[in-house]
Formats: C-alpha cells, structure tokens, sequence
C-alpha cells in the first residue's frame, strides 16, 4: 500500500509499490472462493475508486460481480452514474451483499441474480431479468470465469475441460446472443480475455484454451456489429489479486509468490483493471472496437 495505508488509485506514486507485494501466507479456499477470507484482502475499488459521471444513466449486467474484477467493475460502473445487475453464484452471496450496499450508496439501482453462466437458460433468464429490472440494457460485461489449475493434461478430465468452456466460452456466446437484440446503437459489450491467451502456463491448459477463443470471438463479433454502432472489445488481465486464485486457480505453492512474474513484482488489484471496462464502456472509446486492453502489470501483449 502507499504510505497512507489507504487505496490511492490517484496520486502520483510507484506503481511496484502501491499495493502488497509477495510473499503472501498459503490460503486454500473451496472454489468458487470469498474475497474476505483472502490475505491481504483485494481492493475491488469499495475506497478507492471516484466516479466522475462517465456512465450516467447507463443500464449494465454483470457477471462475476461478487467479487475479483466483476467487482471492481460493478462498483466503478455505479460510480459513474450505471445502474447494475449483478450476477454470481449462490455460494457467493456473502461477498455480494457488500457490494449491494456500496451501488446502494451511489443512489444507483441494482438488483442480483444468482446462477450459473454455463447454463444456457441460465444466461437466456438472465438477459431477461436484467431487461426487467433495468428497463433496457446496453452495457455487457461477461466477467464471470472459472479457472483449475491442473499440471498434466492426464489430470485434466472431461468434466473440467467441459465446465471452463461452458462458463468462460459458451456463457459469453449465450449472453450475447441473448442481449443483442434488446441493445440499441451505442451499446457495448465487454469480455474478459487473459494474457493467457497469448502467454499461457503449462498449468492452465483449458483456461488458456478458453481466452485465446474470447479474444477471438471479440474480435469477429465486433465487425459483425460495428455497422450497427454497437461495439465489442476484451479487457485482458495480467495475475490479479482475486479469489480465483487460492481457490484452485494457482497451485497453494504458487500463492506465496503469486505476482512476482511481472516485472511490477507483484500482483495487479482488481480496482486497477475496472478502469479499462470504465473506458471500455463509455463513450470516450466510441472509436475503438474489437480490441484487447491489456491490464498486465508490465507483460506486454502482442
């Protein structure tokens, strides 16, 4: 943290030293994992991040939005003016509650939905619930993603292979499909790629697999849509501080080091990738679409 011991995502200061760095204590958690059991606790921007108005009146779903980035992005979003849909699993309501009473705080509507995004009717009723709530719906952001960290493609089964395509691959394509027809000109939708994609670990096989596929599906889909003035861009994360992490996502002995790849030297906090879908979804990006954003601490993408 910076000498204030507070978040600060805006004063002048040295990135590699702004927030923790390694080593950090071993945490197993279950997945899909809670961000208040993680040590030290991720900041999702709930101090840190200041709206300025960028989304104001904008109507937004949000997967993942429990915890991790989509946290960070549904705060940021509400901030700036969005009302929000947050969707999430069941076991992750202890870490959602947080997040209802901070976009309550902003004045901003937001409801929940619960469930899993590698179901299609899932993703089909939850279009439908957020064009309900919301009354309309021209932000998406697919964040929701599943990540096991497995050394041998031996190990990997089926039914894992299967289950991270059908929450990072088919759940994007299931919610888009269901979202487009409802989102007028200017709308946007945001996936979530990884520098997995480009860079993969021998130990993220199918999770790899999987973001090469949404960077992609980005960017074919954005020239589908770009002559209906609906943009599509990838927000594509470095090792971020999340409880994807020590809940199966890294092997336990990885998370004491968990960061020092890049050359910041430590992991990145999910409040400093919101700002990417903030742009993203804002007006500010009106000529940018089919593109990657890259939030990796230092690692360039290609």
């Amino acid at each position: 943290m910076p000498d204030t011991a507070k978040p600060d995502q805006y004063s002048m200061q040295d990135p590699t030293k702004q927030y923790p760095r390694p080593k950090f204590p071993r945490q197993p958690q279950d997945a899909p994992g809670l961000a208040k059991d993680m040590d030290p606790q991720p900041d999702h921007g709930e101090a840190s991040y200041r709206g300025s108005g960028r989304l104001q009146g904008r109507k937004a779903i949000v997967t993942g939005a429990d915890s991790g980035i989509g946290r960070a992005a549904a705060i940021a979003f509400a901030r700036e003016g969005a009302d929000v849909v947050m969707a999430y699993l069941a076991e992750e309501e202890e870490d959602a509650k947080e997040v209802v009473e901070l976009i309550k705080k902003e004045g901003r509507k937001v409801a929940t939905f619960t469930g899993d995004v590698g179901d299609e009717k899932t993703c089909e009723s939850l279009i439908a619930f957020g064009l309900e709530q919301l009354g309309g719906l021209d932000i998406l952001a697919n964040i929701a993603g599943k990540q096991v960290a497995v050394e041998s493609i031996a190990d990997v089964s089926t039914e894992q292979f299967d289950q991270t395509f059908r929450t990072n691959v088919y759940g994007m394509f299931w919610l888009c499909k269901a979202a487009l027809p409802h989102m007028p000109a200017g709308a946007t939708i945001i996936n979530t790629s990884s520098i997995q994609a480009y860079s993969p670990s021998a130990h993220l096989l199918d999770y790899a697999s999987t973001k090469a596929a949404i960077t992609a599906f980005t960017k074919a889909l954005a020239k589908q849509l770009a002559p209906k003035g609906i943009r599509v861009n990838a927000v594509a994360p470095g090792p971020i501080w999340t409880p994807l992490q020590p809940s199966g996502g890294q092997p336990q002995e990885a998370i004491p080091e968990f960061g020092t790849q890049s050359p910041f030297g430590r992991p990145g906090q999910p409040a400093e990738v919101a700002p990417a879908y903030v742009f993203l979804a804002s007006q500010e990006s009106s000529y940018v679409t089919g593109e990657t954003y890259g939030v990796t601490g230092g690692n360039p993408l290609p």
